[in-house]
């Protein structure tokens, strides 16, 4: 049977140096679930150390976690890369580390704290993650696809780390399964904005760094159950899957 999940693709955890330190895996799921989100996915930037104490946290309260990331392109582009097991996501993690240049200075760029599903601090990562990797989009999306992952372009609509922002287009061989639009937009507004667009589907998130931004951007998806496979059947709108951008 088909419903509507509330879904939200793209929060941030502690991990992302410029999330608030209070994002801790049950705070974030505990304000999921005060918002009644179906399906989330945690996207850090350039990394997902968190992800699995998330999972573990979520399960507890019956929301779905996709394994998610962030990843910033050589060209500043965010793009988000989601998968059906955290195999696949820690695959793409590797290809980040192995392109991501710096160390992070905790002074300047902020902390980046890697917790357990008891809220338990159990490292810090001191990779750059608020920095670019040195791989372009496409190398990034032929990646993410080879994974089996799904590659959604974030908040199109942002002047900045946006592809619209950086390349002021979408190439058109470029395979991207979605495309994000920010909270201030949102999706009716959106349509407006990109006519040219109008091929894609297009989702709205919270893109949560701070835990009262959870819920306050979300998508209804109607789908079969939370999974990526009927994610991906709702991007392309098989079998009565899709995304209800008017009642989003």
């Amino acid at each position: 049977m088909l419903r509507d999940f509330r879904c939200d693709l793209h929060l941030h955890s502690c991990l992302s140096p410029c999330a608030d330190l209070g994002m801790y895996p049950r705070a974030l799921v505990e304000k999921a679930a005060l918002e009644r989100l179906d399906l989330i996915a945690v996207c850090d930037h350039n990394s997902s150390e968190n992800t699995e104490s998330i999972m573990r946290a979520a399960a507890v309260r019956g929301i779905r976690v996709l394994p998610g990331i962030e990843i910033a392109t050589a060209e500043e582009v965010h793009i988000i890369a989601l998968f059906e097991t955290i195999e696949n996501l820690y695959k793409i993690q590797d290809l980040v580390y192995d392109s991501l240049p710096g160390r992070n200075n905790e002074d300047i760029f902020g902390c980046q704290a890697i917790v357990n599903d008891l809220d338990e601090v159990e490292g810090f990562n001191d990779k750059l993650l608020i920095g670019a990797t040195t791989r372009p989009l496409e190398d990034w999306v032929r990646e993410i696809h080879g994974l089996g992952g799904l590659a959604i372009a974030s908040h199109i609509d942002r002047e900045s780390f946006s592809i619209m922002g950086q390349l002021g287009f979408i190439p058109p061989d470029l395979r991207l399964d979605a495309l994000e639009v920010s909270a201030r937009t949102g999706l009716l507004e959106a349509r407006k904005e990109f006519p040219e667009l109008y091929r894609m589907p297009f989702i709205t998130s919270s893109d949560a760094h701070f835990i009262n931004d959870i819920g306050k951007a979300f998508t209804l998806i109607r789908m079969h159950e939370a999974t990526l496979g009927e994610l991906k059947m709702a991007f392309a709108g098989l079998e009565g899957r899709m995304v209800l951008e008017k009642g989003a």
